[in-house]
């Protein structure tokens, strides 16, 4: 089974938000330089964030990102079908429908494939992606707009 783009960088975001100091709100700009992501996209996949609930997204001065208590909490399996959709693995019916769907067992293997895919996902959460030594690593990356980077700026670099 392979993810989507959208499925991948949704995940991301969620583990990145997951390693963030406690009243840190990074914004979307931020994520998505961090993730070496367009920001179009990163703005895409956070806004389908919110409206599950996973990440809280605010504007203005005191705004930003945060991973809500969902965020933390949910299964990897839940968040990817909700970010994947229900599509099937293959499209049999399409505008121009496969002739063996009548008889095919294909199908229907790829489906318990694709569920049994999700299932494994359904025993890890977003915590779980984010122990070391990936959490070690998500709080490495170059943090954009950071103290670092103001310092940098000041000085000419």
């Amino acid at each position: 089974m392979q993810l989507t783009r959208f499925t991948d960088l949704g995940l991301r975001v969620v583990m990145r938000l997951a390693v963030a100091e406690e009243g840190v709100r990074p914004g979307s700009r931020e994520i998505a330089e961090e993730l070496s992501v367009s920001y179009t996209h990163a703005a895409k996949v956070i806004t389908r964030l919110g409206e599950l609930g996973v990440v809280d997204a605010r504007r203005g001065r005191s705004g930003g990102l945060a991973i809500t208590e969902l965020g933390r909490t949910a299964t990897v399996g839940w968040l990817a079908r909700r970010l994947e959709g229900e599509a099937e693995v293959v499209e049999c019916d399409g505008a121009i429908p496969c002739p063996l769907r009548s008889g095919c067992r294909l199908r229907s293997a790829l489906r318990r494939a694709q569920q049994a895919f999700f299932e494994s996902l359904d025993t890890l959460t977003i915590e779980d992606l984010t122990r070391n030594p990936t959490g070690t690593v998500l709080l490495a990356l170059p943090r954009i707009g950071g103290a670092d980077t103001q310092i940098s700026a000041t000085n000419g670099e």
